[in-house]
């Protein structure tokens, strides 16, 4: 008499659906181009799951490979044929996102300082600023999750190393000189953090602004100082401050 896969032991029953996994030899027609269509297919379907996941539970830490192949509907056997674990899925993820990022802020750090002066007067966003937030506009749904409070901590960090590294030696061209040196690296990360944690805020919003306001927003965000929200400006003289901090300090030397 034949057995149904619930009438035996689990043990069995993993052998039996695992047996079920076997996928038949490929036929003629089963082109490389075929299987990589089905094996695209089967990521995005993971990365989606493992995004809905990190929703659900609200937490990185407590998603399972199980849980994972369950929403995307494939097999345990289909997920380890693509990847270690669940951390290694992760890793997938963020790689490939910071490495699809580098042209486009890549772009953007292109822009001239007059480019950039004549998007303000006319109340216009940087340039280049609407192709990077249409990117994560597009991929919201996965990006905001793995993101978020309950995401990767470390998958913001490594979008900020990046835009460091490629913003960094195009910021130094014609920089006055006397901004060189420390005040210049901390403006630097001061102001990729600052972007960077908008970025994540709209995200964690629900990215209810359209990508164009988002990208004019964040262009305008870059030159407003705190007194101006409050009618009261307060004037820098910026070479002469960051010449001075250059200088040594007599706390330097207690």
């Amino acid at each position: 008499m034949s057995q149904n896969v619930s009438d035996v032991s689990p043990a069995a029953r993993d052998v039996q659906l695992a047996a079920r996994d076997v996928q038949p030899a490929a036929s003629a027609e089963d082109t490389p181009q075929v299987t990589d269509r089905r094996t695209r297919r089967t990521r995005l379907a993971l990365r989606d799951a493992l995004a809905e996941e990190i929703s659900a539970t609200g937490d990185l830490s407590r998603v399972t490979v199980t849980a994972v192949t369950s929403r995307a509907g494939v097999t345990r056997r289909t997920f380890y044929s693509h990847y270690k674990d669940i951390p290694d899925l992760v890793n997938c993820i963020e790689k490939e996102t910071v490495a699809e990022l580098r042209p486009l802020v890549a772009q953007l750090a292109s822009v001239h300082l007059d480019q950039l002066a004549d998007a303000i007067n006319h109340q216009e966003p940087c340039p280049g600023s609407q192709e990077v937030l249409s990117y994560f506009k597009k991929r919201g749904s996965y990006l905001r999750p793995l993101l978020g409070e309950g995401g990767d901590p470390a998958f913001s960090q490594c979008i900020r190393s990046m835009v460091h590294e490629v913003v960094a030696g195009r910021a130094l061209d014609g920089i006055d000189l006397r901004a060189v040196g420390a005040f210049f690296d901390y403006y630097l990360t001061f102001a990729i953090s600052a972007e960077v944690g908008v970025l994540l805020r709209w995200l964690e919003g629900g990215m209810r602004e359209s990508v164009r306001t988002m990208a004019r927003i964040m262009t305008a965000l870059m030159f407003v100082r705190p007194g101006d929200l409050y009618d009261s400006p307060i004037e820098l003289d910026l070479p002469s401050f960051a010449l001075a901090v250059m200088l040594p300090d007599e706390e330097d030397n207690n």
